[in-house]
């Protein structure tokens, strides 16, 4: 294994509480492995770019994923410790909730399902999709480098089909219920800061957002147009018989107040509109009650928003917390296509989809690992000079402005290898120039179809 430079190795070595001694080397060397993989994210690949290929002992590294104890939870509790210091030391913490489809086969991956595939289907096609459905929970933070809000994930959880749970005899988890126990983790783990959790339209549901208000974290989400909206119940005067109304008057449709021509629209600009600098919009917004039959009662901020130049279609958000601004509301909903953006980065460049665990522990700790590597190689890169991590891949036909996970990931791999393989001797003393020879993790990675 090489030598970690000094500032990796701090960072790095937070996660040693963990494991015990012996299983952290191990462990250890499989996370610098996944780094230096190209390709695949095989445990054989992280042997054969680490130099290991001719261990008689690799089972050992197996073992990290399919049966050593510790708790992928920890490790999650102490990225986002990490991650909080590094880029979100101040003001409120904003974090993304969203699910992918994993696609993957085998008749041994017992909590595969199959579901709509979110990426090659569209309104008018449906593609089914075979594979494992995760949940994660990401930090949406601006990396000063890159210019831009990053995703980071720090807590992935396996959701096991329905027809998995009901043949080993247990309760489907629906993904709200998922979703909820993530968040209200998060509120464990921080319970001094103010939190606002962003997710899409599955999310905007009673329950959810009661529970969200409940543990004092604002939830923000889109809101369908012809929700049933209502005024807040009036005071209950004394000496009224019956339950407390719930509910005042029946208010109109967002659709309705969407056309209305007594609507106060007020202009706005939103920084970092899916990929653009800015993006001036118009805004209407108001506060009311969502209630449903047999559901908790929730209050919220409605957000109505559409284009003056008529570039995309007007969308409702809604916010569980009647103070926040709704400038600043669909400013935070919109860091929401970075998450889409970290889905993309990590199937392109830390190989999700190319593992081959087929144990259930395994399958159940090698994405969230993989996920979480996204969150570890931006702190890592963090802590270079700021010319390494600056160093974009350009070309005359691809003009890129600021450096994106690609450009990081390498400068994290080029500081590594520069220190385990191309460091030069501290002796000054003339002597002949050795014969330069390939290192086997480099021809490895260099020579063999990725």
């Amino acid at each position: 294994m090489p030598d970690l430079p000094a500032r990796f190795a701090g960072l790095i070595l937070a996660f040693a509480p963990l494991f015990v001694h012996r299983s952290w080397r191990h462990a250890q060397l499989l996370l610098i492995g996944a780094i230096l993989t190209p390709g695949r994210r095989t445990v054989a690949s992280a042997l054969r770019i680490m130099g290991r290929a001719q261990d008689r002992r690799f089972v050992n590294v197996h073992r990290i994923l399919n049966r050593a104890a510790w708790s992928p939870r920890a490790g999650g509790r102490i990225l986002l410790g990490l991650l909080i210091a590094a880029f979100a030391p101040r003001g409120p913490v904003v974090m993304a909730l969203d699910d992918t489809i994993e696609r993957r086969r085998g008749k041994r991956i017992a909590a595969k399902g199959i579901y709509r595939d979110p990426v090659r289907s569209s309104d008018s096609h449906f593609v089914k999709a075979s594979g494992l459905r995760w949940m994660s929970l990401m930090l949406l933070a601006p990396i000063p480098w890159a210019g831009r809000i990053w995703a980071l994930p720090f807590l992935t959880t396996l959701v096991p089909s329905e027809r998995a749970c009901r043949e080993r005899g247990r309760r489907h988890k629906p993904l709200l219920d998922v979703g909820r126990q993530l968040a209200l983790q998060a509120r464990r783990w921080l319970p001094s800061r103010d939190l606002v959790l962003v997710g899409d339209g599955s999310f905007s549901a009673l329950l959810f957002l009661d529970a969200m208000r409940r543990a004092r974290i604002t939830a923000i989400t889109r809101l369908r147009l012809d929700a049933a909206l209502y005024e807040p119940a009036p005071p209950r005067l004394p000496g009224t018989i019956g339950r407390p109304r719930t509910k005042g008057a029946r208010l109109p449709t967002l659709a309705a107040t969407l056309v209305a021509k007594d609507t106060r629209w007020h202009a706005g600009v939103v920084s970092g509109w899916y990929g653009s600098a800015q993006r001036g919009i118009e805004i209407a917004s108001g506060t009311a009650v969502w209630r449903h039959g047999g559901m908790p009662v929730v209050p919220i901020r409605w957000v109505l928003v559409r284009d003056p130049a008529h570039r995309f279609e007007a969308q409702a958000l809604l916010c569980t917390d009647l103070a926040c601004d709704p400038t600043q509301i669909v400013s935070w909903f919109v860091r929401r296509w970075s998450v889409e953006v970290t889905f993309q980065e990590v199937r392109a460049h830390l190989g999700v989809e190319t593992q081959r665990q087929w144990s259930d522990t395994a399958v159940a700790r090698t994405t969230p690992c993989l996920l979480a590597l996204f969150s570890i190689v931006t702190l890592l890169a963090a802590q270079l000079p700021a010319r390494q991590r600056q160093r974009i891949a350009a070309a005359a036909w691809y003009p890129k402005p600021r450096p994106t996970f690609a450009d990081a990931l390498a400068a994290v791999r080029c500081a590594i290898w520069r220190k385990g393989t191309l460091a030069t001797s501290p002796r000054r003393r003339a002597r002949t120039k050795p014969r330069f020879r390939l290192p086997t993790p480099w021809a490895y990675a260099l020579c063999h179809a990725a």
